[in-house]
C-alpha cells in the first residue's frame, strides 16, 4: 500500500489534547476524505497527518479566548499578526478596502469587503482571520524562529519515518512542507500535492521562503519527482494565479470548484476530482 503523509493547514490546533491523539484523529479524517474522492474504502488509504500545530502555540495560553463578537476578535490581534492579515487583504486587490494601494480602513471593515467579494459569511471570515493568521505570523516571524524550525523538522521526520512516497499539504502546511523538503534533501518523494496554497502570497510569504525565490521564481525541491498544485476558483487564501508563474517547475497547476469556502478546511479539497485523478495512478 502506498504511504501518504498529510500536512495540515491553519486552525488545526487542539489545546489540552495529547498530540498523538489529535494526529490520529486528523489522519482518520484525511484518509476518509481521500477515500471518498477515490470511491474506495478508508482502510485502503495509508495516510498519516504530521501534526505540527503545537509548535506554533508553544508558550501561548492553553485555552484561547473565544470572542462572541468577531470585530472584538480582530481588534485583539497583535500588531505583527494584523500586519500579515493586511498584506493578505492588499493582495486580494479590493479597491473598496484600500486607499492608494495601502489599507487605510479598520481591518474588520477590510475583512468584510473581502467576504462580500468572495460571497463568504462575514462573521466567519473575521473569525477565520483572527484565529488563523496568528499561526502564519508565528511561523514566519524569523528565518530561525524556533516554531518554524520545529514545525519543519516534525514534518520532515514524519515523512522519513513513514517512508512516504506521496505528500499532500494544505494551506500553511504547503509552506511548512516546501521548506521541510528543501531542508532535507535526503527525503525522496514521488509526488507532492499542494492544496489551497498561499506560497505565492507577496510580502508575507513568497519573499520569506527558505530558500528565497530567485528571479521572482520559487524552486521546486530537488527531491520531489512530481509536483501538482490544486486551487479552488474562489479560494481567497490561494490567490495570485496562475501558481505556475511563481513556481515554474510545478508539473500541473489545476483549478476547479471544490465547494469552498468551508473555512479553508481540507476535507473538500481532499475529496475533489483533481486530487483523485492525481493519486489514482500511484495507488493502483
Amino acid at each position: 500500500m502506498t504511504v501518504i503523509v498529510g500536512v495540515h493547514g491553519v486552525g488545526n490546533y487542539v489545546p489540552g489534547q495529547p498530540p498523538g491523539i489529535v494526529a490520529a484523529r486528523r489522519s482518520a479524517d484525511w484518509a476518509a476524505a481521500v477515500a471518498r474522492g477515490l470511491g474506495t474504502r478508508t482502510d485502503a488509504i495509508d495516510l498519516t497527518v504530521a501534526y505540527y500545530a503545537p509548535f506554533l502555540h508553544a508558550g501561548q495560553p492553553a485555552a484561547q479566548a473565544i470572542f462572541p463578537d468577531p470585530d472584538q476578535a480582530l481588534d485583539a490581534l497583535d500588531p505583527d499578526t494584523e500586519a500579515f492579515a493586511r498584506c493578505w487583504i492588499e493582495a486580494l486587490d479590493l479597491p473598496d478596502a484600500t486607499v492608494q494601494g495601502r489599507l487605510a480602513v479598520p481591518l474588520r471593515h477590510a475583512v468584510t469587503v473581502a467576504a462580500d467579494r468572495f460571497s463568504l459569511n462575514g462573521r466567519l471570515t473575521k473569525l477565520f482571520v483572527a484565529t488563523c493568521f496568528p499561526e502564519v505570523a508565528r511561523y514566519l516571524a524569523a528565518d530561525d524562529a524556533p516554531a518554524r524550525t520545529q514545525a519543519r523538522e516534525h514534518v520532515a521526520a514524519t515523512i522519513a519515518e513513514r517512508r512516504a512516497r506521496i505528500v499532500i499539504a494544505h494551506s500553511l502546511g504547503t509552506v511548512v512542507t516546501y521548506e521541510a523538503l528543501h531542508a532535507h534533501p535526503n527525503l525522496d518523494v514521488d509526488l507532492l500535492v499542494t492544496l489551497g496554497s498561499p506560497l505565492a502570497l507577496p510580502r508575507t510569504i513568497f519573499p520569506r521562503l527558505q530558500p528565497r525565490p530567485t528571479g521572482g521564481a520559487g524552486l521546486c525541491p530537488a527531491n520531489v519527482r512530481h509536483w501538482v498544485n490544486i486551487n479552488d476558483y474562489g479560494d481567497p487564501v490561494a490567490i495570485l494565479r496562475p501558481f505556475k508563474s511563481y513556481f515554474p517547475d510545478v508539473d500541473l497547476d489545476l483549478t476547479e470548484s471544490v465547494g469552498l469556502f468551508d473555512f479553508h478546511r481540507a476535507a473538500r479539497y481532499l475529496a475533489c476530482a483533481s486530487l483523485a485523478a492525481t493519486l489514482q495512478p500511484l495507488l493502483q
